[in-house]
């Protein structure tokens, strides 16, 4: 057990216990704890790997598959304090059934908060809303950040090197609120836990049938979103939009959806564009190396214009930051034809090009 942890957990749990554990109180101890004695001025992180895996005495590990991977440090019936690894990527826009603070302990993030307004639920496992960006902010070592659950904190984290590596002291849940909804911009808010088996079969049954190029497949699907929920309809509209655009049949089979559903069709379709478009974003950035190209497509997911985009630029990387995109999109553009296609696509409005 790595000793600088073990006297952080017992620091948090002296304060907390002198709050009589309230949970409202519980955010602000973890920030400040960590903001006094800040995990990236102290812990060598390969020294503490080394001990983790050499020796035996090591707090309780969670199944969780949250982080690449997580690593539990300190655990307490009531709290805990992790390590979570990020190799590549972003988490998903969500809200927690926990609180606590996390602070970067290597690595940089971008780090959005939202607010879901006008939220109505349509089932225990999906909500429809209007998700806003609150605002974006560049996330470097040495940040601490409060975590407060519930649909009060909703953010997400798109890490921007390899590896980053976050500290994160929480409780292990806090009552009352659930579920922990992931959120789908501009428009609906699901419950990525609710495990409904037969939905994820037909979904399987459906990709062998894309995967054999079936010829009932725009029949059979046309027959499942005029029968099912909306809850389960969706689903398979995400399920199977790319296709169904591929197969030039899209619109028929959305026009079945947008009747049974009536007002609540027009909150889909922007979500399941936007789904397509941080997909094609996502793809893309997994086959592109230059870390400057790479923060940029960071940006252009997770930033919502061009004013905030040009501060993040600015923020980071000396000059101009007009030239400094103007040059960015120039080298792309000559390294990957694809890569033109996409951001003339999604963000010709945004970035002033394949406007003319």
């Amino acid at each position: 057990m790595h000793p600088f942890f073990t006297q952080l957990g017992h620091t948090v749990l002296a304060r907390w216990k002198a709050e009589n554990f309230s949970l409202t109180a519980f955010p602000a101890i973890a920030r400040v704890a960590l903001e006094e004695n800040p995990p990236s001025e102290v812990v060598d992180i390969r020294e503490l790997l080394r001990d983790f895996l050499l020796e035996d005495q090591q707090p309780f590990q969670t199944q969780s598959a949250f982080g690449q991977p997580e690593l539990v440090v300190y655990d307490n019936p009531r709290f805990y304090i992790q390590l979570l690894f990020w190799l590549d990527g972003t988490t998903d826009i969500h809200q927690h059934m926990f609180s606590g603070a996390f602070h970067v302990l290597q690595g940089s993030s971008l780090h959005s908060r939202f607010a879901f307004e006008d939220a109505e639920s349509i089932s225990a496992h999906l909500r429809v809303g209007n998700l806003r960006v609150l605002d974006t902010q560049l996330l470097e070592t040495g940040r601490t950040v409060e975590i407060v659950s519930g649909a009060g904190f909703v953010h997400s984290l798109f890490h921007l090197d390899s590896p980053s590596i976050t500290v994160v002291v929480r409780t292990h849940t806090d009552p009352g609120t659930g579920p922990q909804f992931t959120y789908l911009p501009p428009h609906l808010a699901v419950d990525p836990f609710h495990a409904d088996a037969l939905t994820n079969r037909r979904k399987q049954i459906l990709d062998v049938y894309e995967a054999i190029e079936d010829p009932e497949y725009e029949e059979i699907v046309s027959e499942m979103v005029a029968e099912l929920d909306f809850e389960r309809g969706f689903f398979i509209l995400q399920n199977g939009v790319a296709h169904l655009q591929n197969l030039e049949c899209w619109d028929a089979v959305w026009d079945i959806f947008a009747q049974k559903h009536g007002r609540l069709a027009p909150l889909v379709a922007p979500t399941l564009e936007e789904i397509l478009r941080r997909d094609a974003l996502v793809a893309l950035r997994g086959y592109i190396t230059e870390p400057e190209h790479r923060f940029f497509l960071a940006l252009l997911l997770n930033v919502p214009g061009r004013p905030q985009i040009l501060e993040m630029i600015a923020h980071r990387f000396p000059g101009p930051p007009e030239a400094t995109m103007d040059r960015w999109l120039a080298e792309l553009g000559d390294s990957n034809e694809e890569a033109t296609l996409l951001l003339e696509t999604y963000y010709g409005d945004v970035l002033g090009v394949g406007t003319e």
